[in-house]
């Protein structure tokens, strides 16, 4: 993880703007700079694509997983939007307090008793995100087992290439099919199948929306909350003393919620646009029709934007980091990941008030990725238990 700050790091000292080669061969312009990323991610003339390598995809699989709102613009991204903005207002997403407590709960309480160590991610940071999104859209549990790992997939397409992505794509498209038809069959108070009624009641989404606007909620509903809380823990275990002073000043976690956002965040880059026509950004200029991805990780860090932005600070002001995106295309859901990632550091510092990685925070590897920002596990020592 150190690495791969270090190299944004480096090319942001450079310029705000570069050319890039993706892990897959494909040519494209990475902005770095915060003021530059911002602007970038509002400017219309940045236009959201289709996700890498889709073009390679059979066509009824490209048109079941990338007509959702992710790769549209203009109206038709709007429609799309609003459909889903009313399950996560903040005021929606309050009212889900309780039940992510209680999940929460459920898991620490048999790692607690244990009380040996365990991984994090995949014991407590992985399971209670998908159980939350699982429940907001109605997936019943014993249809949760296989839609991580086409996730994983999914995200990591420039990693993993065409085959894996195809593959994982056309069970995951099929497992959807399966759920919708469950939810036609079995209408529940949930928001899969509000997404269903409006298609069948008004005939706002088509089919192919509705498969990829279902894949989208699950694969990002879990992604970004599974590496927030992962690298909040990262981050103040490998801080002297900023484990007991959160554990003692517990009102400072929505603050230090952001910082984690800020230093570390869920996510490398924003998804891919083109650009429709040239566009100059300090001084270098970017060809009509090049690919573009804005470095959220390496705005989040650039001195020009933050003061020692290198540096953990549990005490600093919440700032308008860049974790979430930016403009139109901004995380629709940013409020869920922010209060799951508040009652699961709340809930970490009361059960485990001695945790501590189990292994030097260097050594804590990162998993592979261009979009994502990801650990690939997160070994811990409990510690003592509380009194």
């Amino acid at each position: 993880m150190s690495d791969r700050h270090r190299a944004y790091a480096e090319l942001t000292r450079s310029g705000p703007v570069h050319e890039v080669t993706l892990p897959h061969g494909s040519p494209a312009w990475l902005v770095t700079g915060y003021h530059e990323a911002r602007a970038a991610l509002v400017d219309p003339r940045f236009a959201a694509v289709e996700t890498p390598l889709a073009h390679l995809l059979d066509p009824a699989l490209r048109a079941a997983t990338e007509s959702s709102m992710l790769s549209m613009d203009g109206p038709g991204h709007a429609r799309l939007r609003k459909l889903v903005m009313a399950a996560f207002t903040r005021r929606q997403v309050e009212r889900l307090a309780p039940r992510i407590q209680q999940i929460t709960d459920e898991l620490l309480a048999p790692l607690a008793e244990r009380g040996s160590p365990f991984d994090l991610l995949e014991e407590f940071a992985y399971p209670l995100p998908v159980a939350v999104i699982c429940e907001l859209l109605g997936v019943p549990e014993d249809r949760r087992g296989d839609f991580g790992k086409w996730s994983q997939i999914t995200v990591n397409s420039l990693v993993v290439g065409v085959e894996a992505l195809s593959a994982a794509l056309t069970e995951f498209v099929s497992y959807l099919r399966e759920l919708i038809a469950l939810k036609r069959a079995e209408p529940g108070d949930d928001l899969a199948t509000a997404l269903i009624a409006a298609r069948d009641g008004g005939d706002r989404l088509s089919e192919d929306e509705l498969t990829s606007m279902m894949q989208l909620l699950l694969v990002a509903g879990h992604e970004t909350t599974v590496n927030l809380v992962a690298s909040a823990v990262h981050a103040l275990l490998s801080t002297p003393g900023a484990w007991d002073l959160l554990g003692a000043e517990p009102e400072r976690v929505p603050a230090v919620v952001e910082e984690a956002l800020r230093f570390n965040g869920p996510v490398q880059t924003a998804t891919e646009r083109v650009v429709t026509e040239d566009v100059e950004i300090a001084g270098t200029t970017i060809p009509a029709g090049a690919h573009v991805r804005v470095a959220l990780l390496a705005g989040n860090r650039d001195p020009k934007a933050w003061p020692a932005p290198e540096e953990f600070d549990v005490t600093r002001p919440p700032g308008p980091h860049l974790a979430f995106g930016h403009g139109i295309h901004l995380c629709v859901g940013a409020p869920l990941a922010r209060l799951e990632g508040r009652i699961a550091l709340t809930s970490l510092l009361s059960t485990f008030p001695g945790l501590r990685l189990a292994v030097p925070p260097q050594d804590v590897p990162a998993a592979p990725g261009v979009l994502m920002n990801a650990f690939a596990t997160m070994p811990v020592v409990p510690g003592p238990a509380p009194r």
